[in-house]
């Protein structure tokens, strides 16, 4: 049975609106210009609309009369029907006569086109008196008897809102088009000063944020100015830092190995020999932790050189495993048939050797030893790419300490000891190993214990 993959669901047009308007600035820009631009219409026709309504409405009765009265003169008595067809064709009206000598509708196909319905005499300068007025206003008897009723061709009116309304929707659709390339051309530099910021927090400070008009800048200009300067004082102390951090774990590499030197060519008397063991072990600490300054300093460098080779991976975990003391008990799933990365062995090597050296730490008492899982995996994107797990079954750490853990000198707990963890370059030093090899690094709480999975994929970066 063939199993279908379903396409990706995509979220309705409502709820990306309503995402869009609750985290984009812009768009919330362009509805607040929307809202405004309708709300002063709409006070604008409300205001004009009582301002005709109040002052037009007395003035307009007895132009209204007159008119009505000329037109009944000129279709004379009794009235002629050719005079009220011209009329029509000339005036958007309409005409019915009735009498004893002609009766005649304009447009005999309409129901009533000359009695508008009460709801459209609502409103509007045209109240309930000048309703009750209108048998006056519009209605006219001639000599001979025969009565004349005037009315607005209604159809006319009809469609001409209807056109008024297209054009004034497109108007609207255009200007809310333009605002919003307008709105959107204001707002990019918050765009380019989102990317400047990822790429300071990267440690890319190759490239500055763009000021625009950087002769008379903007808030927004003034804004990336700021934090290209914030990104420089950055950029000098990291730089700072580095350079101090090199320069001691060099200068102190040279007496180190003196003092070692030194250490070996004491006598191994019986009253000298715990002395000078301890001080051979506390040397070699020291060495290995510049070692790991060293190490963690070249590997954090935009310009990382790894010297790769064609390397067999379950070869290299079982030598790692074997230099180390306590590894025996660690259980090895190496899956068959791996691939053949292109890595640098000495990097790879150093990751294997902290990631099952922090495992057989915590593995004091646990009650199954550590374990160390290699296999191939897939790689984000369908690269192929091999796993590299490794969990002991300890007490872990605590669920809010988990994204600090691959952090420079930290760890979970406040003492300094080597037995407990070192100065906590362990797993740093593993994370940018994973990360120059183009992988990737995660820690999770695997109850009981502590589980790190590394990637590398078959194509290193």
């Amino acid at each position: 049975m063939m199993n279908t993959v379903q396409p990706p669901r995509h979220p309705r047009w409502h709820r990306r609106a309503r995402h869009a308007l609750a985290h984009s600035l812009r768009v919330r820009l362009v509805a607040l210009f929307l809202l405004l631009a309708l709300a002063m219409a709409g006070t604008f026709l409300f205001g004009m609309q009582q301002a005709f309504s109040v002052g037009w409405r007395d003035a307009a009765r007895p132009l209204v009369a007159d008119y009505v009265d000329r037109l009944a003169a000129e279709l004379g008595s009794p009235p002629s029907v050719e005079r009220a067809q011209a009329l029509v064709q000339r005036l958007p009206i309409t005409v019915r006569i009735s009498g004893p000598l002609v009766n005649w509708r304009s447009h005999p196909d309409a129901q009533e086109p000359d009695r508008p319905k009460e709801e459209q005499w609502q409103g509007g300068w045209w109240d309930d008196d000048w309703r009750r007025n209108r048998p006056q206003l519009l209605e006219r008897s001639s000599a001979d008897g025969h009565r004349i009723l005037f009315g607005l061709n209604r159809q006319l009116w009809h469609n001409r809102p209807r056109m008024v309304g297209w054009f004034t929707l497109a108007l609207l659709l255009a200007l809310t088009a333009l605002a919003y390339a307008r709105v959107r051309r204001m707002l990019r530099p918050l765009d380019e000063i989102r990317a400047g910021a990822l790429r300071f927090g990267r440690g890319d400070f190759a490239k500055a944020i763009p000021v625009r008009h950087a002769g008379r800048p903007d808030e927004l200009g003034e804004l990336a100015a700021t934090i290209n300067t914030m990104g420089g004082d950055i950029h000098q102390m990291l730089e700072a830092k580095r350079t101090l951090l090199l320069a001691i774990s060099h200068e102190l590499r040279s007496p180190l190995t003196r003092a070692r030197l030194n250490t070996e060519l004491l006598p191994e008397s019986a009253e000298v020999q715990p002395s000078r063991e301890a001080l051979l072990r506390d040397l070699g600490l020291m060495r290995d932790m510049i070692t790991d300054l060293l190490e963690s300093e070249r590997l954090a460098s935009p310009h990382v050189v790894l010297h790769r080779e064609p390397t067999d991976l379950a070869s290299l975990v079982e030598e790692v495993a074997a230099s180390l003391h306590g590894a025996e008990v660690v259980r090895r799933r190496i899956a068959p048939g791996l691939p053949v990365l292109a890595l640098d062995r000495a990097r790879l090597r150093l990751l294997l050797r902290n990631l099952l050296d922090n495992a057989l730490r915590h593995s004091t008492g646990a009650p199954q030893p550590p374990a160390i899982d290699v296999r191939a995996d897939d790689m984000p994107g369908g690269a192929l790419g091999v796993r590299i797990t490794v969990r002991d079954h300890g007490p872990g750490v605590p669920q809010d300490q988990l994204p600090h853990l691959a952090q420079p000198f930290y760890r979970p707990d406040a003492a300094r000891e080597r037995a407990t963890g070192g100065v906590g370059l362990g797993l740093y030093l593993c994370k940018l190993v994973a990360q120059a090899h183009g992988g990737s690094f995660s820690v999770r709480n695997a109850q009981p214990g502590l589980e790190v999975s590394v990637t590398l994929p078959a194509t290193g970066a």
